[in-house]
């Protein structure tokens, strides 16, 4: 193996830094070395440009390695990142995953001649081929199980960076889990680009909630099973049953809402009302008590008057939001928002700090009413761990990474549950 393995570094989504840990295995099983490799993302302008910087800097501290750039943005505008002298090699996502591109990039058959390496990625009818046994610490792996999306919201480019929806079979998911938990993981979260979408091009046309119960069932050793993001309005029935009654499903659901007003919904080419996202939630809740939610939302989608905002703005009451992801509004390049009437920059930021103000509430008063309560902490670090509803609990004493430690809630300090002394 070469004595410099290449450096990684990533931006974006868990799948994201999923995908960089099968790059950073397949290189070095080709013996790859003197490379930097940048894991773009394409979500928003802001990101594009963070990756530009990123680049730069690594070229400054790498100046001989060859610095490849890949991920979404590289996928969606690889023009962009060729155009970098820092530059060598721009990889489409497909590509990424192979792994004879990196034995390709080892051997100096690809990258020599040629500076864009991107295939087109709506032609990609698999996935996961790269399949690795989770990431992260020792307490929890992350697991892709699908994809792609089949869906065009109107603000979104990542359809162009991922393909279309593609699932990884149930099988080998329940395969890969359980060599997870043998492996000492406590924790598993399915990850994917649209997650409830799971299935829909697998044999029989499974759902998402099937593959839950099957997990849990076949896996009955794996003690927390999570859920990443999810669209509320694909969520099938099996999935509700499951959230009701099993109870190593982890009562915590980030939503995709992106907004609260249904005409800016509808601009947006969402699925779903405001009226559907409340009473998601309202069921989720009645069938699971304490169940906590997330969410993404937009601030300052095109056309979006302050009425409209407003109504997004109550949707954290409606739905009784705990953990929000607020993104400010940017138009991306190809979509049809970037053609739609934009917000002023001034009422974007304005509205996006009054977004994350009413999520820091919501947060707090949910680890206020956790206080004097008794939870179950898997164990991030030495002293910092999350309890099932995923608030951060910081403890005054070591504990074991990756072990699941039951202890009272004795207050709150810095937007972090503390935990009472052992």
């Amino acid at each position: 193996m070469n004595a410099n393995p290449p450096v990684f570094a990533t931006f974006g989504c868990r799948l994201n830094a999923y995908e960089t840990e099968a790059m950073r295995e397949m290189s070095a099983a080709a013996g790859l070395g003197d490379a930097v490799v940048v894991n773009t993302c394409a979500v928003t302008a802001e990101a594009v440009r963070k990756a530009r910087q990123e680049i730069r800097r690594l070229r400054r501290k790498h100046p001989t390695a060859r610095l490849i750039v890949t991920g979404c943005a590289a996928q969606t505008e690889p023009a962009t990142f060729a155009a970098m002298p820092e530059v060598d090699l721009v990889l489409g996502n497909s590509e990424k995953g192979r792994p004879e591109t990196w034995a390709g990039l080892a051997g100096g058959l690809i990258g020599e001649t040629e500076k864009v390496v991107v295939d087109d990625i709506m032609a990609v009818t698999e996935t996961a081929g790269h399949l690795i046994d989770g990431f992260g610490t020792r307490s929890r792996a992350y697991v892709q199980v699908q994809n792609g999306c089949d869906h065009r919201c109107t603000f979104c480019i990542i359809p162009y960076g991922r393909g279309n929806s593609r699932s990884v079979p149930a099988g080998v998911v329940v395969d890969q889990i359980g060599r997870l938990v043998a492996r000492g993981f406590n924790e598993v979260v399915l990850t994917g680009v649209d997650l409830t979408s799971w299935g829909a091009d697998l044999p029989g046309q499974p759902k998402l909630g099937n593959l839950v119960r099957r997990i849990l069932t076949l896996v009955p050793e794996l003690p927390r099973l999570r859920i990443s993001s999810i669209d509320s309005i694909e969520v099938d029935e099996d999935l509700m049953e499951a959230i009701a009654t099993e109870a190593r499903l982890m009562p915590h659901l980030h939503l995709s809402l992106q907004a609260g007003d249904d005409l800016i919904l509808k601009r947006m080419k969402r699925r779903h009302l405001r009226d559907d996202a409340i009473r998601f939630c309202e069921e989720a809740r009645r069938l699971r008590p304490g169940m906590t939610f997330g969410a993404d939302i937009i601030a300052g989608f095109p056309t979006e008057t302050d009425a409209m905002f407003e109504n997004s703005l109550k949707l954290v009451e409606e739905c009784g939001l705990t953990w929000l992801h607020v993104f400010p509004y940017s138009p991306r390049e190809g979509t049809p928002a970037a053609r739609m009437p934009q917000v002023r920059g001034e009422a974007i930021r304005d509205r996006a700090a009054r977004l994350r103000a009413a999520g820091d509430r919501a947060a707090a008063r949910h680890l206020a009413s956790l206080v004097g309560t008794e939870a179950a902490v898997l164990m991030e670090s030495p002293r910092m761990g999350r309890t099932e509803t995923f608030a951060e609990v910081d403890f005054a004493s070591d504990q074991p990474v990756g072990d699941i430690v039951r202890t009272r809630m004795a207050g709150v300090a810095e937007a972090r549950l503390q935990a009472a002394a052992f």
